[in-house]
């Protein structure tokens, strides 16, 4: 018998991923004494979660080091006193996505691609999201059953890709998302989909046999972008969901975003890169912090960031060194540092 730890999250009987959903931690005190911590020695701040709420799955929880107030799982997901400390530079509307705003949900910044703001759910909230003042609540694609987003599209033949983003587009249940793909394949110019999602690490579970049947039926390639930026957040559960998606012919690319106290070593970023690879993830960009208000304490100086990245294109092989980027508003793609 299969452990039950074990068990790939698409197995049949396997528990549905909107209930581990719902029973994810919310309450900062409550992820704290999982952990084994106090909340006055981590600067655990009940104001920061206020503005901006503490969602994390349990599965991912399980994952962080016990006693450890450094980890760097929990320092990506604990809202911390330092999130309310002014900083200038910083902005809600960090990369420009205000101005490049095409119709409701839709965003488009580089040649040939629409992005759609599928939704503002994500299973995790990560205290640097660029996205934590998006206004979800007016701007989501799947408003009006998508309608106006596949119209824009398809008004638009330099439109050969189309990125689902959000919050996090797998949040939404399976029907929905094949509603939005029904009406693109109508569409005779677009050429890819690509979707950019964390649930696959923190929520595992979430690569059902139901997602798995759609993405072997849709008719263009399928490019899913993960985001993990440690080691750590990989285990036998992401495993089996990494190795469903590439059995469903799925290439799986992987961003990170540099950030201080989770990865800013050489050996913590070789290490997410070798542990990416061995699931079948391979390298794509590690992210220059986006200068969101909440976020400054997380920084690494770009002079350090560089000097990083030279460190690991010195150790690794090339295919495993992603690209260092920084998006920046109004740029024709993602700026090289």
């Amino acid at each position: 018998m299969i452990p039950a730890a074990l068990t790939p999250p698409h197995a049949a009987g396997a528990v549905r991923w909107q209930q581990l959903w719902r029973e994810a931690v919310r309450d900062p005190r409550e992820l704290l004494a999982l952990v084994g911590l106090g909340d006055v020695a981590t600067g655990m701040s009940e104001a920061a979660g206020e503005q901006f709420a503490l969602r994390v799955p349990r599965g991912f929880i399980a994952r962080m080091r016990h006693g450890d107030a450094s980890d760097p799982l929990l320092r990506q997901v604990l809202p911390l006193d330092e999130e309310l400390r002014p900083a200038p530079g910083f902005a809600i509307d960090a990369v420009g996505d205000s101005l490049a705003r095409a119709g409701q949900g839709v965003i488009r910044k580089y040649r040939g691609r629409a992005l759609l703001v599928a939704t503002g759910s994500c299973a995790i909230n990560c205290r640097y999201c660029f996205r934590r003042h998006f206004p979800y609540g007016d701007e989501t694609a799947a408003a009006a059953g998508w309608r106006e987003a596949v119209a824009l599209i398809a008004a638009d033949p330099t439109i050969d890709e189309v990125i689902l983003s959000g919050g996090d587009p797998w949040s939404l249940s399976t029907p929905k998302l094949v509603e939005l793909t029904d009406a693109l394949a109508a569409i005779p110019h677009l050429r890819r989909l690509r979707v950019h999602t964390r649930l696959p690490v923190v929520l595992p579970e979430r690569v059902d046999d139901e997602l798995l049947a759609w993405l072997g039926s849709l008719p263009w390639p399928v490019t899913v972008v993960l985001h993990a930026n440690h080691a750590n957040e990989f285990d036998a559960a992401v495993d089996s969901a990494l190795a469903a998606l590439r059995g469903a012919g799925v290439t799986l690319l992987n961003q990170a975003v540099l950030l201080r106290g989770v990865n800013d070593s050489v050996d913590a970023l070789a290490d997410l890169s070798e542990r990416g690879f061995r699931a079948g993830v391979l390298p794509y960009y590690l992210h220059q912090l986006d200068r969101v208000q909440g976020a400054a304490h997380f920084e690494v100086d770009d002079e350090r960031a560089r000097e990083l990245h030279r460190a690991l294109a010195a150790r690794l092989s090339g295919y495993l060194v992603p690209r260092l980027v920084r998006e920046v508003a109004g740029d024709p793609g993602k700026r090289p540092l």
